[in-house]
């Protein structure tokens, strides 16, 4: 495998949350493999940038099956954090808005793990993680959003289950309002982030470390988890 070092895919590794995924995992002495259609930000001897359109389904598959053949051995970890958020009320659903969020939260990573996984599977050993929300659990405003979020938590759970004898893992990661420049984007202006009870937005980083700690050795035993970082918002 390159450099005998660990390899993982981080989708949406050049801002938010995906980057710093990215980052801890290259702290971490992982290779990276970064699928993002904005530019890299990361400058990195482990890191490999992929230019690539996670709603091209072709696209994402050729990205996938490159970032195997450069590993030279199955990828141990896939870390799908690319999302956009897009809002609105019943009434004034947009007809593109559902699609865009679907082919980029939910197609491209059944895309991705349909390669990436089999291959974890016969090495008897691999780790996948999917960036989720509290919102999937339903908010008024973000019916397609919530829609697309809960999608991962079912899919997580059907291949948790499939894979579960063969030492692959599959769990959900799911935030609550995080200090990302998703809450900056002109698409959700109508729609303030609510801050939880903890009093501040989570950090990029406490989710990158909760990720790192699922893709290590001693989360051999968590798997089909929705594991929500909420701040108290749950309580």
């Amino acid at each position: 495998m390159l450099n005998e070092r660990r390899c993982a895919v981080v989708t949406g590794s050049s801002s938010g949350i995906g980057l710093a995924i990215a980052q801890r995992l290259l702290a971490d002495g992982w290779h990276v493999f970064g699928f993002d259609l904005a530019p890299p930000s990361l400058s990195h001897e482990a890191f490999s940038a992929s230019a690539v359109d996670l709603r091209d389904g072709a696209a994402t598959e050729a990205a996938t099956r490159a970032a195997t053949a450069a590993a030279a051995g199955p990828i141990d970890a896939l870390v799908h954090a690319a999302g956009v958020l897009r809002v609105g009320a019943l009434g004034t659903l947009g007809t593109l808005e559902g699609p865009l969020m679907w082919q980029l939260h939910v197609d491209a990573v059944e895309r991705i793990a349909n390669i990436l996984v089999p291959a974890m599977r016969v090495a008897g050993r691999g780790r996948v993680v999917m960036i989720g929300s509290r919102v999937a659990r339903g908010m008024a405003g973000r019916s397609q959003y919530a829609a697309t979020k809960a999608a991962l938590v079912a899919m997580a759970r059907s291949w948790a289950a499939e894979v579960v004898a063969s030492g692959v893992t599959v769990n959900v990661v799911s935030p609550a309002a995080t200090a990302t420049a998703m809450l900056e984007d002109p698409a959700r202006t109508t729609a303030t982030p609510r801050v939880p009870p903890l009093g501040r937005l989570i950090q990029p980083q406490e989710v990158a470390a909760l990720v790192a700690y699922l893709l290590s050795p001693d989360a051999d035993a968590i798997t089909g988890q929705d594991i929500q970082i909420c701040g108290g918002a749950s309580l």
